[in-house]
């Protein structure tokens, strides 16, 4: 039996490491702009299982991952331009598509690591935007849910090789 070593990795990654990207462009010539603003980001992988037990099993239960769903969950603090208003172009959309029916409720992101880890991706996703409202003194925020149209997939980090 061999001894376990000591893990190297001592330090806790933040959770601010996320990057959130919303392509401006076509699906042909993506143009990419960050979601600014980016409080809360959940990125996650449900799984649907089927049962798959069989008398061979002798009354184990056992299951099968059949289909797999990908989902972002953010909070953004919704941001505009100091002179004119308006806000800002990622965000506003996102909001046009959450409003949206058939291929105009669907946007293209990506998401990554800020400090260039391999943790990558991007895919297509319909968009649930939600106002929090608030008391007088709150800020204005946004829940913002992304349910992925087909599979998430891995790409380079565009920050490989370094943070920002």
């Amino acid at each position: 039996m061999s001894t376990p070593v000591e893990p190297a990795e001592t330090e806790t990654a933040l959770a601010r490491r996320y990057r959130l990207e919303l392509d401006m462009g076509t699906t042909a010539a993506p143009v990419w702009a960050i979601v600014p603003g980016v409080q809360e980001f959940d990125p996650s992988v449900e799984p649907t299982t089927q049962k798959s037990a069989t008398y061979e099993d002798e009354g184990w239960d056992d299951n099968t991952v059949t289909e797999l769903a990908w989902t972002i969950e953010t909070t953004l603090l919704h941001r505009c331009h100091p002179e004119t208003k308006a806000f800002n172009p990622a965000q506003e959309k996102l909001r046009l598509a959450g409003e949206s029916f058939g291929t105009a409720s669907a946007v293209h992101v990506r998401w990554y690591d800020r400090e260039g880890r391999d943790e990558a991706y991007e895919g297509r996703a319909l968009v649930q935007w939600d106002p929090d409202g608030g008391a007088t003194d709150d800020l204005d925020s946004i829940g913002v849910t992304l349910t992925g149209k087909g599979a998430k997939t891995k790409i380079t980090n565009p920050l490989a090789g370094g943070g920002a």
